[in-house]
């Protein structure tokens, strides 16, 4: 059975001092996206391929060759699923990208990704 999904917050006392994106709890994705960047007049034809190590309601670590230049704001689009997520670069240690979506995303759709994972990988 996948992670449950239901309870992807961390609700313990006051989160002073922690980074946002070590916050919400992450789940190991391991699934192949794309980098959609974002150009003059909102354009979005160029793209990069990426995997997405884990991911959280709040963000993703993705990794991509550490030769490549990301911009600071991009979509990103996860293999399988149509809907492209908002994020902003939060940091990057040579091929690993932190990066928060740039709003919280529905946990039914995070459990709906970590079930695809699953389903490609025990169906």
């Amino acid at each position: 059975m996948p992670p449950s999904a239901t309870n992807m917050t961390k609700t313990s006392t006051p989160n002073a001092g922690i980074p946002r994106d070590k916050i919400y709890e992450q789940f190991d994705i391991d699934r192949p996206g794309k980098i959609i960047f974002v150009e003059h007049h909102l354009s979005t034809k160029q793209n990069l391929r990426c995997l997405i190590r884990k991911m959280s309601i709040y963000g993703a670590e993705l990794e991509v060759s550490p030769c490549i230049k990301v911009s600071g704001h991009f979509f990103l689009e996860i293999l399988g699923i149509r809907d492209e997520i908002g994020c902003t670069l939060i940091r990057r240690e040579e091929e690993k990208l932190t990066v928060g979506f740039n709003m919280l995303i529905d946990p039914e759709f995070l459990h709906h990704v970590i079930r695809l994972g699953f389903d490609a990988d025990h169906g």
